[in-house]
């Protein structure tokens, strides 16, 4: 026997009707969200950090692998159009350029990433603190695996891990405290309402 699919954040907090309006406003609305998170820069330490990757992993915890793979897969296509959503767009270049250059492989990344924390979201790992942390780190591990296989091309993959994850890894560390203690409190706040 088949196991139904769980809700996922989106179908707990709005209507629970799948009319492709509302997946189309969904998808826009998160790809513009997407696009802000990519713009807005926190100073830490020991580099800048934007929210750009919490973002594409809590679109996909929140929609589901489908809904939350066609955000990101729109947030890419908005950027391969030319149009500035990526961070340091346009004065890192745009379009196509920007997308093959050394940060290609993450953009890959943020969409497989946000299919895999939407998978995982399905089974109701984002319910628990503890499930919540191995969603958000499996994303990460998406978006660093392939963003590193990408980056070594132009620079190698010592110098990949160096420049390309090692800066980041703090701040990453902090993005998945934030969800794992955000989720499951969303999801208490959900199901007592609902009651």
């Amino acid at each position: 026997m088949l196991q139904a699919q769980r809700l996922v954040l989106i179908d707990a907090l709005m209507d629970r009707g799948q009319s492709q309006v509302r997946t189309l406003l969904l998808v826009l609305a998160g790809s513009m969200v997407l696009t802000l998170s990519a713009k807005v820069q926190v100073p830490f330490y020991p580099v800048p950090m934007t929210l750009q990757t919490l973002v594409v992993l809590l679109i996909g915890v929140a929609f589901g692998w489908r809904m939350g793979f066609a955000t990101v897969l729109a947030y890419l296509a908005q950027g391969a159009m030319g149009l500035p959503v990526f961070a340091g767009t346009p004065e890192k270049g745009l379009g196509l350029l920007y997308m093959a250059g050394p940060t290609g492989g993450y953009l890959v990344g943020f969409a497989l990433a946000a299919a895999v924390t939407g998978w995982l979201a399905e089974r109701g790992l984002d319910r628990s603190a503890i499930g919540t942390a191995v969603a958000m780190v499996a994303g990460n591990v998406v978006i660093y695996a392939c963003g590193l296989v990408w980056l070594s091309n132009f620079v190698g993959m010592e110098k990949a891990v160096a420049f390309g994850m090692t800066p980041f890894l703090f701040g990453d560390l902090v993005k998945v405290a934030l969800a794992t203690a955000t989720l499951p409190m969303l999801w208490k706040f959900v199901n007592r309402h609902q009651l």
